[in-house]
C-alpha cells in the first residue's frame, strides 16, 4: 500500500473521503428483523481518493489487493469479486436516474475483511461519499446508508440489515448509535469513556455474508415470523409464544426477541452509568448467539471466556454476523491493551493461531 494516486493514474485526486468500520456493542441479527441495535465506530477506516473523467470509463485501484479493475458505466455485472461493491454503487445510482461520469478511484482500507467489523459497509459509504462530493449529489447520511444496503442486498447478494451502513454513515467512536431499524430513528448516546474502554480482537477466522450461514439465519427468522403470524420478530410481544414454533426456528426467534430486550436494557444501563449491568447483558447476548442462534465458533468462545476471567472486564461477546470474525469486550479504563495482549498470547498458545488486537491501538497507550 505504498503507491499514491498520482503514481497510479497520472494526476491528482479531486476528492478524498473516508468512512469508519464499526463494532456492535449489542443487538446482533436484530436489524433485519425490525429490531434495535447499538453499534459504535472504530478507529479503522476505509479511504477513497477519486478524480472525475470525461468519459464513461471507471478505473478502480485497490491498494490492499494491489489489483486494478475497469468497466464502463451501464455495463455493471456482479462477478462475486471485490469490485462488485464499486460496480454496485454506480449501478444503483443509474437505476435511480442519477447521472454521473466516469472516474478514477483508489481505495485503501484498514478495516479488516471478514472480521465482523463492517468492512463492506465502510467501503460502500466511502464510495457514495466520494461520488456525492465529486458530482454534487444531494444525498443525506441516512440515504447513503440505505443505498449502501441496497447495493449489498440487490447487487452483491448479501441480505444484510441496515445496522452496518447506518453505523458507517453516522456513528463516531465516542458515542453509541442507538438505532430503531424499523422506524430508522436514531440517537447518539455518550459512552462513559472516562471510566471504561472497549477492546476488540480479530480471531482471524474469516466470514462472508454471501457464503456463510448469514442468509440462512435470515430465512430462518422469516420462517419463525411466519409460524408466529407476525410481520417481523420485532412484533413478538410475549417470548413465551415462541414455544409453539418448530426448531430450529424457535431458537432463532428466541435469540432475536431476547436480544431486542437486551439492547433496550443496555441503553438504560448506559444512561445510569451501570457498566456492570451492561457487561452482564453482553455476556447474555453472547450465550444467546452461541446457543440459540448458533453463529459463534470455538475460537471466539475461547476469547470471550478468557476475557471474562479478567477481573477488570465487565463483559465480552461475539460481534458481527458470526461464523468467525471478532470479539468485543468492555473493561475498566486503561486496562484494554493489557487485557487484549494477554488474550492474544493465550489464544496463540491454545489455538496455535494469531489473533489481532484492533482496539485499543498500540499507539494510543
Amino acid at each position: 500500500m505504498t503507491a499514491n494516486f498520482s503514481e497510479v493514474f497520472g494526476r491528482s485526486p479531486s476528492v478524498s473521503v473516508m468512512a469508519p468500520g464499526r463494532v456492535n456493542l449489542i443487538g446482533e441479527h436484530t436489524d433485519y428483523n425490525g429490531g434495535f441495535v447499538l453499534p459504535t465506530a472504530i478507529p479503522q477506516t476505509t479511504a477513497i481518493e477519486l478524480a472525475v473523467r470525461e468519459d464513461q470509463r471507471v478505473r478502480i485501484m485497490s491498494l490492499n489487493l494491489n489489483e486494478e479493475h475497469s468497466y464502463n458505466l451501464g455495463a455493471e455485472r456482479a462477478a462475486h469479486r471485490w469490485y462488485d461493491y464499486f460496480e454496485g454503487v454506480t449501478w444503483l445510482l443509474q437505476k435511480k436516474g442519477i447521472r454521473i461520469k466516469g472516474f478514477d478511484a483508489q481505495v485503501t482500507s484498514h478495516v479488516p475483511m471478514g472480521a465482523g467489523l463492517s468492512s463492506s459497509a465502510a467501503l460502500l459509504v466511502a464510495m457514495f461519499r466520494a461520488l456525492q462530493q465529486a458530482f454534487d449529489l444531494k444525498l443525506t447520511d441516512v440515504e447513503i446508508a440505505l443505498m449502501s444496503q441496497s447495493v449489498e442486498n440487490d447487487f452483491v447478494g448479501a441480505k444484510v440489515g441496515i445496522m452496518d451502513q447506518m453505523a458507517a454513515s453516522l456513528a463516531d467512536s465516542h458515542t453509541a448509535l442507538f438505532l430503531d431499524t424499523r422506524t430508522m430513528k436514531y440517537e447518539k448516546i455518550s459512552l462513559p469513556d472516562d471510566r471504561v474502554e472497549i477492546f476488540i480482537i480479530n480471531s482471524g477466522v474469516k466470514h462472508s455474508h454471501t457464503d456463510s450461514g448469514y442468509n440462512t439465519r435470515r430465512s430462518e427468522c422469516e420462517e419463525a415470523s411466519r409460524q408466529l403470524g407476525v410481520p417481523e420478530l420485532r412484533d413478538v410481544e410475549d417470548i413465551k409464544t415462541i414455544a409453539k414454533v418448530s426448531e430450529p426456528f424457535a431458537s432463532r426467534a428466541r435469540h432475536v426477541v431476547s436480544e431486542n430486550t437486551r439492547v433496550l436494557h443496555a441503553v438504560e444501563a448506559i444512561s445510569k452509568g451501570d457498566m456492570v449491568a451492561f457487561g452482564r447483558l453482553m455476556v447474555e447476548s453472547h450465550e444467546s448467539m452461541r446457543d440459540d442462534f448458533k453463529i459463534s465458533v470455538p475460537e471466539i468462545d475461547f476469547l470471550v471466556e478468557t476475557a471474562l476471567s479478567h477481573k477488570d472486564v465487565y463483559g465480552a461477546r461475539l460481534t458481527g454476523g458470526g461464523f468467525g470474525g471478532s470479539m468485543v469486550g468492555l473493561c475498566k479504563k486503561g486496562q484494554g491493551r493489557r487485557i487484549a495482549e494477554d488474550l492474544s498470547q493465550r489464544f496463540k498458545e491454545k489455538m496455535n493461531q494469531t489473533a489481532t488486537i484492533l482496539v485499543p491501538e498500540a499507539s494510543t497507550i
